[in-house]
């Protein structure tokens, strides 16, 4: 029974693995596509390999199948699917013009994940469940990818260092304390009010009517509105410092015990 139970725990979900595995094939096929030159190709895989990040997550905690195992390989998956493939994207579709300086704001946005995925696992079991700390690796990868399929179904040329400050900045809330929307305490098991359907429609159609352009407008939106949280957040603290810090010098006198 003792050996039963030790080859159990060893063993590993396979369901929500499926979909961690699918989401690394679709990454490490967008690279190969970036590297061929089929960007638009590349940027749909790495929506694909976001709807596969999702989902992974949902089944494995609908099914009750969360393990550190799992959570050590989405992980893993996340750094080549939204760390190194629209790294190598970004570069090869808009900063290759600018040598140097191109490959290393790629360099960055590859690097910023890796430190941004580190830091999630470490600090995700003390997170409020409805908001990351700094711009989650998918929401980055597919500001990346819906660009692409924007500026390449317009048949506009993307401006090197524009993009150069796009993936700086990335890189930078990738690594920054900004809150964006998880929804993780979303739980699709409880009842919901037949508005919230309809909402999801409507989401649905607006994607449907012109995917190349709506995408692209979802994903800056979803970056714009963490960093106007942000903001609002800071704004907020700053009179609640102020007013502790005058409470607590009329308080009390200073101590000169530690």
């Amino acid at each position: 029974m003792a050996k039963a139970s030790t080859v159990r725990e060893r063993g590993i979900y396979i369901l929500p693995s499926l979909f961690t595995t699918a989401g690394l094939f679709s990454g490490f096929y967008a690279l190969i596509a970036a590297v061929q030159g089929r960007y638009e190709l590349a940027a749909w895989a790495l929506i694909a390999a976001a709807i596969f990040d999702i989902l992974d997550g949902r089944v494995a905690r609908l099914l009750h199948a969360e393990s550190d195992f799992g959570a050590q390989y989405d992980s893993l998956c996340d750094m080549l699917s939204f760390g190194v493939a629209p790294a190598v994207l970004v570069y090869l579709w808009a900063l290759v013009p600018l040598h140097k300086a191109g490959w290393l704001a790629a360099f960055l946005v590859a690097a910023c994940a890796a430190l941004r995925l580190a830091r999630f696992n470490v600090q995700h079991e003390t997170q409020d469940p409805r908001y990351f700390t700094g711009l989650p690796t998918p929401a980055a990868a597919m500001l990346i990818a819906t660009a692409v399929l924007f500026y390449e179904n317009s048949q506009m040329s993307p401006a090197p260092w524009l993009w150069f400050a796009v993936s700086v900045m990335l890189a930078w809330l990738m690594v920054s304390n900004v809150p964006f929307f998880a929804g993780k305490d979303v739980d699709l098991q409880r009842r919901r009010p037949a508005i919230t359907l309809l909402i999801f429609l409507v989401v649905i159609v607006f994607i449907m009517v012109d995917p190349h352009m709506n995408l692209f407008v979802l994903a800056l939106a979803y970056c714009i509105y963490g960093i106007l949280l942000g903001l609002k957040r800071m704004r907020s603290d700053k009179p609640d410092a102020g007013n502790s810090k005058s409470s607590g010098a009329d308080s009390a006198p200073p101590s000169n015990t530690e």
